[in-house]
């Protein structure tokens, strides 16, 4: 009805928890924080891999509690997931974050997620190797 494509959840503490069906990250500052695996959130594949990468690009990371209103001052914030990979988020109830387009923190993870899962750069975190026997 209001044109939203996808929702914030909030845990049972009131803090950000995740999206529907992806990992929050939240960028201020040069910095990147995301709510800790806790129960009320996915312990996703896909969020493992934007740490990782955001270590190998040297900006740091708060894996920490967030409250909903530090989302709307936020420079930049993505959703990390199976199906959406690693997704910049323009806005939120229809306030722009940041310039309201994708920033450089946000390119820099989602460039190189996608060059490794597409074979532009070497896998060097071995995510596409097969794992147990395959079928």
């Amino acid at each position: 009805a209001n044109g939203y494509v996808e929702a914030v959840a909030l845990g049972s503490d009131g803090m950000v928890s995740e999206g529907s069906g992806q990992n929050l990250f939240v960028v201020r500052d040069g910095e990147i924080a995301t709510p800790p695996i806790n129960g009320s959130n996915l312990q996703g594949l896909t969020r493992a891999s934007a740490l990782q990468l955001a270590a190998e690009a040297g900006v740091p990371v708060r894996i920490e509690p967030i409250p909903r209103e530090a989302l709307y001052v936020a420079d930049e914030l993505f959703f990390t997931g199976t199906a959406t990979e690693v997704m910049p988020i323009a806005s939120l109830d229809r306030i722009a974050i940041g310039n309201g387009r994708r920033g450089p923190i946000t390119e820099r993870i989602q460039q190189r997620y996608q060059d490794i899962i597409h074979g532009r750069s070497e896998d060097v975190y071995g995510w596409m190797s097969l794992r147990g026997g395959g079928v």
